[in-house]
C-alpha cells in the first residue's frame, strides 16, 4: 500500500508540472463542492465507524490527557487563553460524542498540580475564570440532565482558588442524585500525590487499630483514592503528539490501553475519539480480552 500510495503521490507531481492541470486542480481544490463532497463523504465514514464500534467490545472507562491547548494557540498565531477556550469547548463536545457511544465514564486530566505552582498567574486566572463558567455551564445544561451524569473533580481541591472549589461544589450538587453516567475533572492532580494521599489514610487507619496489617493490600489503596467510585479506566488518550502519562492515574492506569495522537486537544475531532476506540477493540480481539 505504501508503495502504491508513493507512485500516485509521485504521478500526480508530474502532472501538477503542467500548466494545462495546475489551474483546474487549484480551481477544484479551492472550490466549495468540493470540499462539500469532501465533508460529507468524512461525515459518511465517520459514522459508520460510530456503528461499528457499538457493536464491537466498547470500554467501559475512558481517559484523557487533554494536551495541547497553548500549541494549538501557538500553530494559530493566538493568545494563550484562546487556547484555553478552545479546549473548554472541545470537551464538552467529546462528553456528548462518549455519551453517545453510552461509555458510563469519562475522566479527563485538566490541571496537575504542578500547573498549579508552575504556571504564571495570569494565565492560572484565566484557567480558573474558564472553570468556574465551565462548572456552571454543566449546571445548567440540559444535556447533563437528560443523560443523567453525575459530575465530581478530584484531586487537591484545597488547592484551587475558593470561587473555583465553590463552582464546583454547585455543579455536583445540582447532578448527586443521578448514576447513569459519571464525568470526572481531575484538577490540582497529581497521580502521585494521590498515591501519598492513599497511604497516608492507610497508615492513620492502621495506627489508630482500624485496619490490620494484613488487610493492607492492593483493594484498600485503591478505596483510598481520590476515583475509589471509579472503575480502572480501559482506555487512556494523550492528545498533542508527547507518549508520556505525566503523573495521571499512576496506579489505575497499570492494565489500560494507551493511545497516542499528535492532535492538538483543540482539534481533536469526534473521527480522532472513534479511532482510538477502534484500536482499543482490535488490541482487545487480538489478545483476546
Amino acid at each position: 500500500m505504501g508503495r502504491i500510495g508513493r507512485g500516485l503521490d509521485a504521478t500526480a507531481k508530474w502532472l501538477l508540472k503542467w500548466r494545462i492541470i495546475r489551474g483546474p486542480a487549484r480551481f477544484i481544490a479551492n472550490s466549495r463542492y468540493a470540499y462539500s463532497i469532501i465533508t460529507r463523504t468524512d461525515r459518511i465514514r465517520t459514522n459508520r465507524l460510530r456503528d461499528r464500534l457499538k457493536m464491537g467490545d466498547l470500554p467501559n472507562h475512558v481517559s484523557i490527557i487533554m494536551d495541547g491547548n497553548r500549541r494549538f494557540a501557538w500553530s494559530q498565531d493566538l493568545e494563550k487563553k484562546v487556547g484555553h477556550r478552545h479546549g473548554k469547548d472541545k470537551l464538552k463536545e467529546v462528553l456528548d460524542w462518549v455519551l453517545d457511544l453510552g461509555i458510563p465514564y469519562l475522566t479527563v486530566y485538566a490541571l496537575s498540580t504542578e500547573n498549579v505552582s508552575g504556571r504564571e498567574d495570569e494565565e492560572l486566572s484565566e484557567l480558573y475564570s474558564l472553570y468556574i463558567n465551565g462548572f456552571d455551564e454543566i449546571r445548567n445544561d440540559a444535556r447533563i440532565h437528560d443523560y443523567k451524569v453525575k459530575v465530581q473533580a478530584v484531586g487537591r481541591l484545597e488547592l484551587l482558588p475558593k470561587d473555583v472549589q465553590e463552582a464546583i461544589n454547585r455543579a455536583e450538587e445540582s447532578t448527586s442524585n443521578y448514576d447513569d453516567f459519571l464525568f470526572t475533572i481531575c484538577l490540582a492532580y497529581g497521580g502521585r500525590e494521590e498515591i501519598v494521599d492513599a497511604m497516608r489514610e492507610v497508615a492513620k487507619e492502621h495506627a489508630n487499630g482500624d485496619l490490620p496489617l494484613d488487610e493492607i493490600n492492593t483493594e484498600a489503596i485503591s478505596k483510598r483514592l481520590y476515583t475509589a467510585d471509579l472503575p480502572d479506566p480501559d482506555l487512556l488518550i494523550r492528545t498533542s503528539g508527547e507518549e508520556r502519562i505525566s503523573n495521571f492515574l499512576l496506579w489505575q492506569i497499570a492494565y489500560s490501553e494507551l493511545h497516542f495522537t499528535d492532535v492538538h486537544w483543540p482539534s481533536f475531532s469526534r473521527n480522532d475519539l472513534y479511532e482510538a476506540i477502534d484500536s482499543y477493540q482490535k488490541r482487545k480481539r487480538r489478545f483476546g480480552g
